[in-house]
């Protein structure tokens, strides 16, 4: 009996054991082979909690920090920032291969309070995680919104908009000269803002403002927008520790719901135009991209058309700087030449701006090169 007994016990200790010794030696394997693969290094110096900040906030400028560590721990290694990790890479050959071979595991973009609050919800593409979503809004915008065929249609507002503002430039010349000098000083960094932007905003949503570059500020919503391009790059104390969040140090997040707001009513005002052009079925209402959209596109998952519509609209002028970069380098090689080219032009010589204007249109009819300024 009391073998028996003896045996009963051994095949438990032997049922429960063999399953546990399965067990740990698994682990085992496991984190042997985790530890074997190679890894990113993190540099040194990271202090609890805040991680590298203090590195990148010090007396040197950034770049020269991020140098300094790479000269220590190699072309590629992490940072902390606050509770995030960020991959630093210093050799173009890496960057090449992580925009090519690794795009897509790199290609989402971080969650950050500025671009949740300025872009509808990260509804703008340039904001959008990597996802079915953003794949969905970015074919939709190359093959509805940014095609030849499209940008041939739209041809005639970007001659017009250049033209227009040519000849006002023209007309503030001949209106402040003296009879000492032909010179006249205009902040060329205020004309160029007003001219790509009416551009851009006649692509868009068919609207233009008043030129501002004789000083003079027309349009209240101006300021919103400066602000939008402010915020839309702060890197708020949230975005480091979100745990932080609540308690809206600085008060950044305040300001971007203002700005949102006030912004949003602006372009809810273009959406509700549109609506009504289209309802009466007016001419040429489906010619910019905000009617184009309002005619094809549809709710998705994330967004409902409407959000979709405004975001993508409202991202297009403001969020971007691509694209009137393209405009404003075009406008500055033709206005350097412009002494050389026509150095008889009289005071009187409006023929002047027709001639330039005139140049403009050899570039402006190539979509091409819009479709690469205003690359997604």
């Amino acid at each position: 009996m009391d073998y028996f007994n003896s045996l009963t016990a051994t095949s438990v200790v032997v049922i429960i054991a063999f399953p546990l010794l399965f067990l740990f030696s698994f682990l085992w394997l496991s984190r042997r082979n985790t530890n074997s693969k190679k890894t990113v290094p993190e540099a040194g110096g990271a202090w609890p909690i805040i991680g590298h900040l203090r590195l990148l906030g010090g007396p040197q400028p950034p770049q020269i920090s991020l140098a300094n560590l790479a000269d220590k721990y190699g072309r590629m290694f992490t940072i902390k920032l606050g509770v995030r990790r960020a991959l630093v890479v210093s050799n173009w050959e890496i960057a090449k291969e992580c925009l090519t071979i690794h795009d897509k595991a790199l290609a989402t973009r971080p969650k950050a309070v500025a671009m949740e609050l300025l872009s509808y919800n990260h509804a703008m593409i340039a904001t959008a995680p990597y996802g079915t979503y953003w794949r969905q809004m970015r074919k939709f915008i190359i093959i509805e919104l940014l095609s030849n065929h499209r940008l041939n249609l739209l041809k005639h507002v970007r001659e017009s908009e250049v033209n227009t503002s040519l000849q006002q430039l023209y007309q503030l010349w001949n209106k402040k000269k003296s009879s000492n000098s032909d010179k006249v000083l205009v902040e060329m960094k205020r004309w160029f803002r007003d001219v790509t932007l009416n551009v851009i905003l006649m692509m868009v949503v068919g609207k233009r403002i008043p030129n501002s570059y004789e000083g003079v500020e027309t349009v209240e919503w101006k300021k919103s927008v400066d602000e939008f391009f402010e915020l839309g790059a702060k890197f708020v104390t949230a975005d480091a520790f979100p745990f932080l969040r609540w308690l809206d140090i600085g008060g950044e997040e305040k300001r971007m719901k203002k700005v949102s707001k006030e912004l949003d009513q602006l372009v809810e005002g273009w959406l509700r135009e549109h609506k009504e052009k289209i309802a009466e079925n007016e001419a040429n209402s489906e010619e910019d991209f905000m009617g184009v959209m309002l005619t094809k596109l549809r709710d998705v998952e994330e967004h409902d058309a409407n959000t979709i519509n405004k975001a993508t609209n409202l991202g297009k002028p403001f969020e971007k700087k691509e694209s009137r970069k393209g405009i404003k380098k075009m406008l500055v090689k033709h206005l350097r030449n412009m002494q050389t080219r026509y150095p008889t032009a009289s005071s009187g010589d409006e023929i002047l701006c027709n001639k330039i204007s005139a140049s403009y249109r050899i570039e402006l009819s190539k979509p091409h090169n819009v479709v690469r300024s205003m690359n997604i």
